[in-house]
């Protein structure tokens, strides 16, 4: 795991990748690299820092050149010994055992042939001297990022956007609605970037530029095709073995030179990898967290803490256990500007605060349950949208009454949050509303009309445009199975927009890679090829995961209630935070700016300040903004450092 940058026919480019490369050090603090070659009237440059995880000697250094190409990788290929083995086989001959030189012999015999081949995380440039090329691509599931920018002939990338943004001297311009969809999902989606120049290398795909100007761009895999495979193959009873495709990928992503340890929450999706690491490995670390005893009551988080134990005594893992009160006046202005885009997701504190630890302890490698409940449908939406299409077979009266009777409860007291209250008003709120509105209502923050209300009636326009994208997504195939069409439009929209990216930019902020073992291509095709009617069965989401854990976990964790893996944001908004959400509604920059009304923020901070209604996400993703937006605009912080 690397951070990785260059230019390609861009004035100053030296200086520039020199200076792209400065700016993700932390991704990378084991070594540090460039290589430049003449092309056309310019030149290219490759910038790389090292994170030495497999063969940490110096014959896995980076950019990595050899016979005419020079290659700068971010990632890791699960299937390199399978490769390496190949091309053994047909002649070639290696000098080290990184898979770095995997990539790059393979690169050299097929090309971009070679990426529906690799298993793994990657995102990397491959520049060939005999021709000119250079070649961006991205893994096919969005793990790893890749930002890049075109001006003319020329082209500058990195693994961050704040490098970008740091080389672009301020001049960058934010794009407006990428923040109005920000706002909506309370993350920048895959598909639009923070800022107008900038854009993401979609997942699955390459583009190549070419010494005459010329630019070229290829999809070598599709989740969509994928999803449609799978369902043939439920249709014709061809599922595969689902608990021997998990173990198989949890093994592949043991491989590392250094120490590996787990997340362990106590839930399902963490329990289930960290007993199969702990096969592998006995005695493996994992890490879990806590909350300061006051906030977990206010919230009425579930006790996460002894399953996590339960799990660690019961399969002779080591334990680290990391209490939770960070002083998040400190720590916003940090991870936002680590988030390079606005992403109001607070599990980005408890991801970094974890890596860090881990990484004090000398850990570089960590495994995830990301990806779980987003292929096999965990998330309480999706249980919710299914008791959705029953809800509304029950009689209107009924309905109305329901809903006048909910909506007078209150949300919390002066004590403590009533969560099981939040989730019912959640629900009614769209319990009735056609399929994909009910779906993007179910986890986005605003309906059309409170998201009109909140932004500069001169960016309203855009709304329509954000919530078009929205449907567009979800509508974008041929499945006849609702619970599939949920998971297929998460793991395009939901998966990487939010969890993978803040997952990559928190983790590589400590210095730590972060390995997703359910977000392998194997395990997604595996997941798209089992029905819904097997994922949610009655009122139990992640059905036949929980059926595959069953072989080695014990009961009690594999059908415990689901856990949280998020933050007591109404304690915090109550008091560590309340005095700084006062001043962003009366003086911050989004409202003198005219992009946020102060009217429609000082409402929802009266009505959760009230109980009556829980705004702590919402208001949580304004403070990030605001400090994004700051920066942003500011000639500071982000877009300041050229």
């Amino acid at each position: 795991m690397c951070g990785i940058a260059g230019t390609y026919r861009w004035p100053d480019g030296k200086a520039v990748t020199d200076r792209l490369t400065e700016v993700i050090a932390h991704r990378g603090p084991d070594g540090t690299g460039r290589y430049s070659h003449p092309v056309g009237d310019g030149e290219v440059h490759l910038g790389h820092r090292r994170l030495a995880v497999v063969d940490l000697s110096e014959t896995g250094a980076q950019p990595m050149v050899s016979d005419g190409l020079a290659l700068t990788y971010n990632g890791e290929l699960y299937n390199a010994p399978d490769l390496r083995a190949e091309l053994t086989a047909s002649g070639v001959r290696f000098r080290g055992s990184s898979d770095t030189e995997v990539l790059l012999e393979a690169w050299r015999r097929w090309g971009t042939d070679c990426l529906p081949r690799l298993r793994g995380m990657f995102a990397f440039a491959v520049f060939d001297e005999r021709t000119g090329e250079l070649v961006l691509a991205r893994d096919q599931l969005g793990v790893k990022p890749l930002f890049l920018l075109r001006r003319g002939a020329g082209l500058v990338f990195a693994s961050e956007l704040k490098a970008l943004a740091a080389v672009g001297g301020g001049a960058l311009q934010v794009d407006h609605a990428a923040l109005v969809a920000s706002l909506l999902y309370y993350w920048v989606p895959d598909t639009r970037c923070a800022f107008r120049e900038a854009e993401k290398l979609p997942p699955g795909s390459w583009l190549r530029c070419r010494p005459d100007g010329r630019v070229e761009r290829g999809q070598y895999w599709s989740l969509r095709e994928v999803a449609a495979e799978g369902r043939e193959l439920a249709r014709s009873g061809r599922q595969p073995d689902l608990a021997a495709v998990i173990e198989e990928s949890n093994r592949r992503h043991l491989i590392s030179d250094v120490p590996v340890a787990t997340f362990l929450s106590g839930g399902l999706d963490s329990s289930y990898l960290t007993a199969l690491a702990a096969r592998e490995r006995p005695g493996i670390a994992a890490y879990t967290i806590g909350f300061r005893a006051e906030d977990a009551k206010f919230e009425a988080m579930p006790d996460d803490l002894r399953y996590a134990r339960r799990v660690a005594e019961q399969f002779g893992v080591d334990l680290r256990e990391i209490e939770i009160a960070p002083n998040v006046l400190d720590l916003l202005p940090r991870m936002t500007y680590h988030l390079d885009e606005p992403i109001g997701d607070p599990a980005a504190i408890n991801t970094y605060l974890i890596c860090s630890a881990a990484r004090e302890a000398g850990v570089k490698v960590m495994l995830s349950g990301m990806g779980a409940d987003e292929l096999f449908a965990g998330y309480r939406k999706h249980l919710a949208n299914v008791l959705a299409l029953r809800y509304q077979r029950v009689p209107r009266p009924v309905r109305r009454g329901l809903f006048r009777a909910v909506d007078r409860l209150p949300v919390a007291s002066a004590r403590r949050g009533y969560r099981s209250v939040r989730f019912a008003k959640r629900f009614l709120s769209f319990a009735e509303l056609p399929e994909e509105t009910a779906f993007r209502r179910s986890y986005t923050m605003y309906d059309r009309d409170e998201l009109l209300d909140l932004v500069d009636p001169e960016v309203a326009g855009t709304v329509d445009e954000v919530l078009g994208e929205h449907a567009e997504v979800y509508r974008d195939n041929d499945l006849d199975d609702f619970v599939n069409r949920m998971c297929l439009g998460d793991a395009r929209l939901f998966l990487p927009g939010l969890n993978l990216a803040y997952t990559d930019r928190s983790s590589m902020a400590a210095s730590t890679e972060v390995r997703v073992p359910y977000v392998d291509v194997e395990v997604v095709k595996a997941a798209f090829a089992v029905p819904g009617n097997r994922k949610i069965v009655g009122r139990q989401g992640k059905a036949v995961l929980k059926e595959a854990a069953t072989s080695i976990l014990p009961k009690e964790i594999v059908y415990r209630p689901k856990g949280l893996f998020s933050a007591p944001l109404r304690a915090w908004m109550s008091r560590d935070l309340a005095p700084l959400v006062r001043e962003v509604v009366h003086d911050g920059v989004l409202v003198k700016s005219g992009f946020l009304r102060r009217e429609a923020l000082a409402r929802m901070v009266a009505a959760d300040a009230a109980g009556q209604r829980d705004y702590s996400k919402h208001l949580w993703h304004v403070l990030t903004l605001e400090y994004w937006y700051r920066d942003a605009t500011s000639g500071s912080g982000q877009s300041r450092a050229a």
